[in-house]
């Protein structure tokens, strides 16, 4: 079997394989690919039906953290009249070879596509309980310092520990400190230590963000964010780390961008990577959409993201369809 005929290319929780030449009685196995903690493999085989199997690489991670997927799995031949087959949701343990296969009835021969999208990973315990989620994980937002002195920073900032500095939000204020925001941000830095009303008056106005929202980025600053506030508030961090040049909250949301793109949101990650210049989110909006293409899932949503496109991401997008389809 060719190399560019067994490698699975990934982006997100996205895994697709394309195959370029498959005859009526043929087997074939993937390479490896990592989709979360495991390595993975896909394999068809004909028969009277396609019948396509995933299942993880046999290895200790497999055996003593087996995953349960939760996934849906699509065939498309590569031609210019592009058909669909579409499985059901499956969520289920798998271990082996013989764990999942999904018949598919097609004549489908030469080249064609598989996309398998895990909607969920969980690790199942070995000595019962309930499954856990490997996403989204905790320790990314954890900070280095230790638990004791990131309760310290929580308390002063719960109980305005002497607090010197007042932030007034859209809808309320709050209390913080101007050594944690300037130790943060260059632009809170500057404002602190120039002849600026800010410095004057020991008050800072960010009536573009909610009291709620603030306050996630407050808890961010003094390293005590929990992950469902972050994943909530995401988007206002987004535009508070580009305004105030917080670079690695920019990082950390860009990265949490990408990680669960999906058909439902990925033109409106589109249109942030490019308002905020982030360009690995951009990369992997249009790879994901015309890479693996699921520009067909979007369709619907694709006229009315064109009117109010900017055009020089338009002439982008123009130019990754121009190179994904181009004659080969």
């Amino acid at each position: 079997m060719a190399m560019g005929d067994s490698r699975v290319d990934t982006i997100a929780r996205l895994a697709q394989w394309k195959i370029d030449n498959f005859g009526p009685c043929s087997y074939k196995k993937s390479d490896p690919f990592k989709v979360g903690i495991w390595n993975w493999y896909l394999s068809i085989e004909r028969n009277r039906y396609l019948y396509i199997h995933l299942f993880p690489e046999p290895s200790r991670v497999s055996k003593e953290q087996p995953p349960v997927a939760r996934f849906i799995l699509r065939v498309s031949n590569a031609g210019s009249s592009r058909r669909f087959y579409i499985s059901p949701v499956h969520e289920r343990i798998l271990r082996t070879y013989d764990d999942f296969v999904w018949p598919v009835d097609t004549s489908f021969v030469g080249r064609f596509i598989i996309d398998v999208e895990f909607l969920d990973l969980k690790i199942c315990p070995l000595n019962g309980g309930e499954a856990s989620s490997i996403w989204p994980s905790e320790g990314k937002l954890q900070s280095i310092a230790s638990q004791s002195t990131l309760s310290c920073l929580s308390r002063m900032l719960d109980d305005a520990i002497h607090a010197d500095l007042t932030i007034i939000t859209a809808d309320g204020t709050l209390r913080a400190h101007k050594a944690i925001l300037s130790a943060s941000s260059p632009v809170f830095q500057s404002m602190f230590h120039h002849n600026l009303r800010e410095k004057e008056s020991s008050t800072i106005h960010i009536e573009d963000m909610s009291l709620e929202s603030c306050t996630a980025l407050l808890r961010y600053l003094y390293g005590t964010i929990k992950q469902d506030d972050f994943w909530k508030h995401r988007l206002a961090l987004l535009g508070a780390a580009n305004k105030y040049d917080i670079t690695g909250l920019k990082d950390v949301c860009e990265d949490s961008l990408l990680e669960d793109l999906n058909s439902g949101n990925v033109l409106e990650r589109l249109n942030e990577a490019w308002l905020y210049q982030l360009h690995k989110l951009k990369k992997g909006c249009l790879t994901f959409l015309f890479d693996f293409g699921k520009i067909y899932d979007v369709r619907d949503e694709v006229n009315n993201f064109f009117q109010h496109a900017d055009r020089e991401l338009m002439m982008e997008m123009f130019q990754e369809v121009l190179t994904v389809w181009r004659p080969v």
